[in-house]
């Protein structure tokens, strides 16, 4: 399989999504999946978004193929500087756990082009490897992963995630949505021993991120203590 993602990462590249055009594309893809999927009601618009869409700790980054969108995440990133999550409206027992200036990557909106699937590329490890990227340059100490039941297995073989809560009603969603979480920096290298293609690939520029510092919305608990120094 890394092989494989590799031959995909050479016609990939990642881009971060600021702009009304790319957004409302991005927003029109995460209707037609979800659509696909019988997740969500129609509407006249074919679009899918909410108001977490538009919150200052939030990034949305795209898989682009030959210059089409392919797949995409959403990204929040949850310190004391900004606790907006849509995640943590749904299980906001996570915050109970957490110590003092830790913080949350919640990923969600998680897409893949319905049209891409068969073309049988692992568009889904291209995919995640956006939060798991977004741990490493954010410094995150937990990472949430709100997903479907059935694809739990997933997460739990190749990411090190675990089940923290039971599935809930999600806002939007017809589908009752399971809470998984890792504590990433004890995870990290047992994920990059399964699967390297997840973390840094070297000679290929195109398969990192160039992620926002999101200076004033997002500090990590490591800074945050020398800060505090």
């Amino acid at each position: 399989m890394n092989e494989q993602v590799i031959e995909a990462l050479k016609r990939a590249r990642y881009r971060v999504l600021t702009e009304g055009p790319d957004l409302e594309q991005l927003y029109r893809l995460r209707y037609a999946c979800y659509r696909a999927e019988d997740s969500i009601a129609a509407n006249e618009r074919a679009i899918m978004t909410d108001a977490f869409d538009e919150t200052p700790n939030c990034v949305h980054v795209a898989v682009e193929m030959e210059g089409q969108m392919q797949a995409a995440l959403r990204l929040h990133l949850v310190s004391p500087l900004c606790f907006a999550s849509p995640t943590l409206e749904v299980f906001p027992e996570v915050l109970e756990g957490l110590q003092p200036g830790q913080t949350i990557l919640d990923p969600t909106r998680f897409v893949i082009d319905p049209s891409a699937r068969k073309q049988r590329l692992p568009l889904h490890f291209l995919a995640l490897r956006i939060p798991f990227l977004a741990t490493l340059f954010y410094d995150v100490d937990l990472a949430l992963a709100p997903v479907r039941v059935e694809h739990t297995a997933f997460y739990r073989r190749y990411l090190g995630y675990e089940p923290a809560m039971n599935p809930r009603s999600y806002p939007g969603l017809k589908k009752p949505i399971q809470l998984l979480t890792a504590n990433v920096r004890e995870q990290r290298q047992a994920v990059l021993a399964r699967t390297p293609v997840f973390g840094p690939v070297e000679g290929i520029p195109q398969a990192s991120i160039d992620f926002p510092p999101l200076t004033g919305v997002y500090i990590s608990a490591r800074r945050g203590r020398s800060a505090a120094a």
